[in-house]
């Protein structure tokens, strides 16, 4: 399924392939590479609140203010939810970006391998190979909570709305 006028970059618009997902849908489950390479599939963090933040680039500054943000702000409440950030980033450059940025309570995922993200969640760009900006919470249950795709892809996408989501979902 292909998608058109959902998402623009620098004014472009670009076609986005998946479903369109949306609030009360069951989330798909995942599996992405961590910095170490080692898998990480959704349903490892079940039971729990989740937030998951897609950047297109950790190295471009809105991707980049977005990651330390919710790195910032999701450091307060400790181990009541999890917290995932997935591009379309190689691993390694993740890795260098986690280090050099001391993200710490973010858990950066790559989708690079398969894009079986972005196609599940309906944000890979399809030119590009890359996944649109978007902030989901995802419930204990696996029901999403909230869904935003940032309309162009230089904006940032709205925090208050993503984080008050994701503390309804913990109660």
């Amino acid at each position: 399924m292909e998608r058109d006028n959902v998402y623009k970059i620098k004014g472009k618009p670009v076609t986005l392939v998946g479903p369109q997902l949306k609030v009360g849908d069951k989330a798909p489950d995942f599996t992405l590479l961590d910095n170490s390479l080692n898998i990480v599939r959704l349903s490892d963090s079940k039971g729990k609140p989740r937030l998951i933040s897609v950047v297109t680039s950790l190295d471009t500054d809105t991707c980049n203010i977005q990651t330390r943000t919710f790195n910032q702000e999701l450091e307060k409440l400790g181990d009541q939810a999890t917290v995932y950030t997935i591009s379309a980033d190689l691993p390694f450059a993740q890795n260098r970006y986690a280090v050099e940025n001391d993200i710490k309570t973010v858990k950066i995922l790559s989708d690079h391998r398969t894009t079986s993200f972005g196609n599940d969640y309906g944000l890979l760009i399809k030119d590009l190979r890359l996944l649109a900006r978007a902030v989901i919470v995802v419930d204990k249950n696996d029901t999403i909570t909230h869904m935003q795709i940032v309309p162009e892809g230089t904006e940032e996408p709205n925090y208050t709305t993503a984080l008050e989501a994701l503390k309804q979902a913990i109660g």
